[in-house]
């Protein structure tokens, strides 16, 4: 068995404690023990990782992944409709910069392809692709105007479906964007009747639930019949921030900053100029999330990272974006969003008994940090200040020899 052991390194638990100097050792897939303080370790026969004082935190966990949305950073594609085979080559690629961007989890929130994910996953674990651990999902599905694919049944025929495929989450439209036209995020696109029957459908099923839910409406129905993460609630009010505190144990959030930041200033290159962004309404956008997750936070109700990337404005690898406008736009400390992103990260993959913390017996999805995240959150997006990235245990990127200060014969070779 594999046996690395990282010393010499400040580390950043995931809990929300104070970092601390230390030596972590990991066997197989694990975390088999964490060394406070700077006496000497016993090395036996690990392989050595001096982090000169360098950051040991969980990996990153991705709440709001689009995996087919084709464009990633160096490798932008405009193009809306793609060939399957193509697209499909296109997920694979975009897991892995998700990976090589320091995200060893990611919960999706929906898919272009209807099994895309599930055969994704199904690579991933058996260690023949590379990528991120994924709740993999299907088809974002809409309200259809056709009667015949309409209607609770309906729903709970395409909610079974899914989880036959091995789906693990399902999302609904439940409300619309003001991408589709103005005023579109308050219409509602389903019936409580027919969210009422996909929240008994999935209970059934044993799969999860999530919402796009911009509408107070939509989040209301959501927060009701139990769905697991519901993104955007833009127009929340009082009563669904009450539905939503009522379930905080639960239920999760994300705004999904990252895109609407994106289209405010970021997008001029593709359209979004300053006159199209106000006239669009993407700055009133990000000042309802300001006031409205501003109001979910004192109330508890658990806020995760996951800004919607995946577009040619929002490239998928610039991830860790989202953590930076929690600091900038929300005002949260970095030791928060940086226990969101891993702690809570782990409890909506519902693995948070074993992912998100160094702890004992955790699995060891790892980073080593050329810095201090506390001080400075950006340098997540910094490619080169991750040193190493390791998920189960086996590095993806391994650190320079520089950090090595001794290894067995066996990694010597």
């Amino acid at each position: 068995m594999t046996s690395v052991l990282f010393r010499n390194v400040n580390i950043f638990d995931g809990s929300g404690a104070e970092p601390f100097a230390g030596a972590v050792r990991v066997e197989g897939q694990r975390i088999v023990s964490v060394t406070r303080g700077t006496q000497p370790v016993d090395e036996g026969d690990a392989r050595v990782i001096d982090g000169n004082g360098a950051t040991l935190m969980p990996g990153l966990i991705e709440a709001h992944a689009h995996l087919s949305f084709a464009s990633s950073t160096g490798r932008i594609i405009r193009e809306r409709t793609l060939p399957a085979e193509e697209h499909l080559l296109i997920t694979a690629h975009n897991a892995a910069v998700l990976l090589d961007s320091g995200f060893t989890s990611a919960y999706s929130a929906g898919s272009k392809g209807a099994r895309f994910e599930v055969a994704l996953k199904k690579e991933i674990d058996g260690g023949y692709l590379p990528g991120p651990r994924l709740v993999p999902s299907t088809f974002e599905r809409a309200a259809d105007a056709d009667k015949s694919r309409s209607g609770p049944e309906a729903l709970a025929q395409f909610i079974a479906h899914a989880a036959q495929d091995g789906v693990q989450s399902v999302k609904l439209l439940l409300s619309g964007d003001d991408a589709f036209g103005k005023g579109g995020s308050l219409d509602v696109e389903y019936t409580d009747e027919e969210v009422a029957a996909a929240g008994v459908a999935a209970r059934g099923q044993g799969i999860w639930l999530a919402a796009h839910a911009q509408a107070p409406e939509a989040v209301k129905m959501a927060a009701r019949h139990g769905f697991r993460v519901i993104y955007h609630c833009t127009h929340a009010d009082e009563e669904a921030l009450d539905l939503l505190e009522a379930r905080r144990d639960d239920v999760f959030t994300a705004p999904a900053i990252g895109i609407v930041y994106a289209k405010a200033y970021l997008g001029e290159a593709f359209g979004f100029t300053r006159e199209v962004a106000e006239k669009n309404g993407y700055f009133d956008a990000l000042e309802r999330n300001i006031e409205v997750y501003a109001r979910m936070r004192k109330r508890g109700i658990r806020v995760l990272p996951g800004g919607d990337y995946g577009f040619p404005w929002n490239p998928i690898g610039e991830n860790a974006r989202d953590l930076e406008l929690f600091v900038k736009l929300f005002s949260w400390p970095a030791k928060d969003v940086l226990v969101a992103a891993t702690q809570w990260g782990a409890d909506l993959m519902g693995m948070g008994s074993e992912l998100g913390q160094i702890r004992e017996s955790f699995l060891a999805d790892l980073l080593l940090v050329d810095g201090n995240p506390l001080d400075d959150v950006t340098i997540l997006q910094d490619r080169a200040k991750l040193l190493a990235i390791m998920k189960d245990g086996a590095f993806r990127k391994a650190p320079a020899p520089a950090r090595q200060v001794s290894e067995t014969a066996e990694f010597a070779r």
